[in-house]
């Protein structure tokens, strides 16, 4: 599967690093050792987000998939599937299958649909690939037809071999809460393989992935000298960012869920910063991932569009639950001033649930930072993380 076009940016080569071919030797041979175990056995991949992980996961099932639709080979007809609780993801998978000819749409799918049709059957794939996996649900959801205890617990019915790639630092609702405790306690008993990928294969300047780290634990650190640029008002940022679309393409506005939105229906919702107005993300009911439709650029993208996806420059804007606490001088977080809600429905197993508010706030900045591979421009709305960030930004510039 070549996937030098792919969003899953690779090097011009679209070669594996030596890592990433560890991790994909290593999965095989797992696969190998296990694919007839009566219990299911389970790789977990993790890593940050850009560390490569759903490169590997996806050169690894086409590789198992050629195997499975080879005739004469040992894998021959096996049953394995990819799921990824994520509609503009799966919209990418498409787009891989669609240029290999040993590879179709419907290898691909969301979890639901693939554990109800499993379970109403009695059936058992061999293997089943788990991207973004701390999108799993993981307590009932009946409105969207998921009535276990969770989707990880599910998968373990219904498969030999699962494969999860997760980041803990991607969890963005409540309701699809994974720490490495409770995915633990969902794999004990079985057999477990775990993986982690280091580095940074997305965000190329150097130093600009732990300034975000660092950024999503309050600290406020000085900037890079090159990679990340403040900008004064949403405007210049929504212009710098569509120079960059004419110059090398893949740039889009982005911004955290602090501006109201509704899901469905026709009204405009929109983002303001400063004297920018632009609209959120409209529903995408094209098989196209909503950053490759070149209208996109007069939109602003959400976690809900763009988590998974690369871009060559990103524009993200801090919305009003981002703040600046200049005593400590550090970035504050309140969820009150968060506008997905929904993320942040109860659950009766978090009595206490404002640290884990918290945590999901911070995620959606850090998925929305590190999507793009040659830049990131920021404006934030809370005046006083503005002032601090535009100082920062003058003193990485020696102005």
């Amino acid at each position: 599967m070549d996937l030098s076009e792919s969003t899953f940016q690779l090097p011009t080569a679209a070669s594996l690093t030596p890592a990433q071919r560890g991790i994909e030797a290593a999965l095989l041979d797992f696969v190998a050792a296990h694919r007839h175990d009566p219990q299911a056995a389970v790789f977990v991949l993790e890593g940050d987000a850009g560390s490569g992980k759903s490169a590997v996961l996806a050169a690894v099932f086409a590789a198992l998939q050629h195997r499975a639709r080879t005739a004469g080979d040992p894998w021959f007809g096996m049953r394995n599937k990819l799921v990824v609780n994520h509609n503009e993801m799966l919209k990418v998978y498409w787009e891989l299958a669609a240029k290999d000819p040993l590879l179709r749409k419907a290898d691909f799918e969301k979890p639901t649909p693939l554990l109800n049709r499993l379970a109403k059957k009695g059936e058992r794939a061999d293997v089943v690939f788990v991207d973004e996996a701390q999108l799993l649900l993981s307590q009932p959801d009946p409105f969207n037809n998921f009535r276990g205890h969770n989707q990880v617990a599910a998968l373990l019915r219904v498969a030999a071999v699962v494969v999860l790639v997760v980041d803990f630092a991607q969890v963005v609702k409540l309701k699809s809460r994974w720490t490495p405790t409770t995915l633990a306690q969902a794999l004990a008993g079985h057999a477990v393989v775990r993986r982690r990928l280091r580095g940074q294969l997305r965000v190329q300047t150097p130093g600009v992935s732990a300034w975000i780290n660092a950024f999503n634990q309050g600290q406020l650190r000085p900037l890079p000298r090159q990679g990340v640029r403040v900008f004064e008002d949403g405007q210049p940022l929504a212009d710098w960012i569509a120079a960059q679309d004419r110059r090398v393409g893949l740039s889009r506005m982005l911004a955290t869920t602090d501006f109201s939105f509704r899901v469905f229906g026709t009204k405009d919702w929109f983002v303001q910063a400063g004297t920018l107005q632009l609209p959120w993300d409209h529903i995408n009911f094209t098989d196209r991932p909503w950053a490759s439709r070149p209208e996109t650029l007069h939109e602003v993208g959400s976690v809900y569009t763009i988590q998974g996806f690369d871009l060559n420059y990103a524009g993200v804007i801090l919305g009003p639950s981002f703040g600046y606490d200049a005593t400590a001088d550090r970035v504050t977080v309140d969820p009150a001033r968060f506008e997905d809600q929904t993320a942040f429905r109860r659950r009766a197993d978090l009595p206490d649930d404002a640290a884990a508010k918290r945590a999901i706030v911070r995620n959606v900045a850090n998925i929305l930072m590190k999507r793009g591979r040659l830049g990131l421009g920021l404006f934030a709305t809370d005046p006083a993380l503005e002032a601090r960030l535009l100082a920062l930004d003058r003193a990485a510039r020696g102005r």
